[in-house]
């Protein structure tokens, strides 16, 4: 409902209305029997109920919009992706395949790497979680590229693959952020994810180009270097 037609249905409501006070009240000829009482029409009870419909139908207009604006955003769908950083590069992986972003562990070598994507396990509250290398796993260059003064937190993600949480060590985090799926779709459609591995799309984000990896795949992938 637009502006005009509150305005439209808000005078169709004060035609309906007796408007006695411009009649025979204080606004008219002044010859209404309730004046020796009340002195002024505000202090009238018709004068009262007529404001009371006008300010409730006020009322129901702005609650139709609030209903109409909640529709518009129920609408528009987005994903949940955390944003991390890899060497140089920024990536983005739905959030349904997070357990926990942790602090940074130390990582325990193992003999006979089953390979070369395993680094080892951490302790994660007592429970020892294999980590993998994720730079590794998706072919990049993990030589970190900070600018000078930065504050950067390296962090450990804990994802769910498939045989149970395993730990991944990254450069930095950015945090969780919602993005439109229809943002999500043309990324997927634009082909510039063709030749990188286990990824959907590229988009851009914060003025970075982000690259929106494909979980499923990725955590495939990570089942593999474990077995």
């Amino acid at each position: 409902m637009n502006a005009s037609d509150t305005l439209n249905l808000t005078h169709k409501d004060a035609q309906a209305i007796d408007d006695c006070w411009n009649r025979i009240g204080i606004h008219g000829d002044k010859s209404c029997p309730l004046l020796i009482e009340h002195i002024h029409c505000r202090n009238c009870a018709v004068y009262s109920a007529a404001a009371t419909r006008l300010l409730d139908r006020y009322a129901l207009q702005q609650d139709d919009r609030e209903q109409v604006s909640v529709a518009v955003e129920i609408d528009v769908k987005t994903r949940s992706l955390l944003m991390f950083r890899l060497g140089e590069e920024w990536l983005g992986l739905a959030t349904r395949s997070l357990v926990e972003v942790a602090p940074l562990q130390a990582i325990h070598s193992l003999p006979h790497q089953r390979s070369r994507a395993l680094l080892g396990v951490a302790n994660v509250r007592g429970a020892l979680v294999a980590c993998l290398s994720l730079v590794e796993l998706l072919g990049l260059d993990g030589t970190a590229s900070v600018t000078s003064g930065a504050r950067v937190m390296p962090r450990m993600l804990i994802i769910a693959a498939h045989g149970g949480p395993v730990v991944v060590p990254v450069d930095e985090v950015d945090g969780i952020h919602a993005i439109d799926e229809r943002i999500l779709e043309a990324a997927s459609q634009s082909g510039t994810q063709a030749s990188a591995r286990y990824t959907r799309g590229v988009l851009q984000f914060k003025g970075r180009s982000l690259r929106w990896l494909d979980e499923e795949q990725l955590l495939s992938a990570v089942t593999r270097s474990l077995t």
